[in-house]
């Protein structure tokens, strides 16, 4: 479950939102401390402990700047937002556990750590700050009465403080979960093909781009093929275009399924789609490129009694063999399906010439 959970925080995220979270996470710590400091100067307030205060100030302190501007630890990640969060409940915790105060008024501190993992992380983790919050407000009401339990008077106030508190982070939790599950609808159709239900060109140029820096780094084989659906316009000229949207599916669903998952495959143009097979030689691509070929020319949309037989050109580039640059190789690719294209149309030409000397 840890594994899964340390899996999931650390899934990619857009870098400008992730400096983004990381900026709240600053924002809500310098606040932390401007609120305690706030307390310590006014008028009536109780420290207990002083030197606990003392030292906890300087340790939160070290720790906010170290993990602002010590190179191996600046860097924005979940995991950084996290053990922020958590050095905030902390410090919270000893505060509270140092100071004479009113205690359900304080427990306002523990709201900007929820609030920001709601905001920056899941709910799961959310709920994990929100009882360690918890967690610590107890414990540091113990710590205060000396580890005997408060009079019952005591007890029914710290627990309708505890109720708006949680309900804050729930809602909060709930909030953002909705707005990230919007957001994750909004991503998807952004980089979906809405025909096929494929890759549209920003989503496959941007796996492209992705799977060619590791290729590079890794110094490991990957191809891209370009394919062309052939005679879609005289298909849409003959048959209308609901006929061209039939033949342009069944073509995705080709590829959708001749393909692995780790695969990438879009519709980058009209009559044009493109795969990016990863981990892959030329002779590994060959053969995917002639299973996609043979399942296509196998396949036939029926048509007011007519049976339509459609066709794909196709063309092959792999890296580092054709190229090292990630768009000479979409071009390589490209040129390689233009002679295809033109090829086929060689064969297809000589076919009706014989045919016509035939008769």
């Amino acid at each position: 479950m840890l594994t899964r959970l340390l899996r999931d925080l650390d899934a990619q995220v857009d870098q400008k939102e992730l400096r983004g979270m990381a900026r709240d996470t600053d924002a809500g710590a310098w606040l932390m401390l401007v609120l305690a400091g706030v307390y310590l100067l006014s008028p009536g307030a109780e420290v207990v402990y002083p030197q606990v205060v003392g030292v906890a100030f300087a340790l939160y302190l070290c720790f906010a700047l170290a993990i602002r501007w010590v190179p191996p630890l600046r860097r924005a990640t979940r995991r950084r937002i996290l053990v922020e969060l958590l050095g905030m409940v902390a410090f919270v915790t000893v505060f509270l556990a140092s100071v004479d105060a009113h205690a359900p008024l304080l427990l306002m501190l523990y709201l900007p750590p929820v609030i920001i993992a709601a905001l920056a992380l899941s709910r799961w983790y959310t709920l994990g700050i929100t009882v360690f919050s918890v967690a610590g407000f107890l414990g540091a009401t113990m710590v205060r009465a000396k580890g005997v339990l408060p009079p019952g008077g005591e007890l029914v106030e710290i627990g309708v403080a505890l109720a708006p508190f949680l309900l804050v982070a729930y809602v909060t939790a709930v909030l953002a979960h909705e707005v990230e599950t919007a957001k994750e609808r909004i991503r998807v159709l952004s980089e979906t093909d809405e025909l096929t239900g494929l890759c549209n060109l920003r989503s496959f140029s941007r796996q492209h781009r992705q799977e060619h820096e590791r290729a590079l780094r890794h110094r490991r084989a990957y191809a891209v093929v370009m394919m062309d659906l052939n005679g879609l316009k005289q298909i849409n000229d003959t048959w209308g275009h609901e006929v061209g949207d039939r033949a342009l599916i069944l073509f995705a669903n080709i590829i959708a399924r001749l393909t692995r998952t780790t695969d990438a495959a879009g519709r980058i143009g009209g009559d044009e789609f493109a795969a990016l097979l990863t981990e892959t030689d030329a002779e590994q691509a060959a053969r995917v490129v002639h299973r996609i070929r043979a399942a296509v020319e196998r396949s036939t949309i029926e048509v007011g009694g007519h049976m339509l037989r459609l066709s794909v050109a196709l063309g092959i580039a792999t890296f580092p063999h054709d190229s090292e640059d990630s768009r000479e190789l979409i071009a390589a690719a490209d040129a390689a399906m233009y002679r295809d294209k033109e090829a086929r149309r060689r064969e297809l030409l000589a076919e009706v010439t014989s045919a016509g000397e035939v008769v």
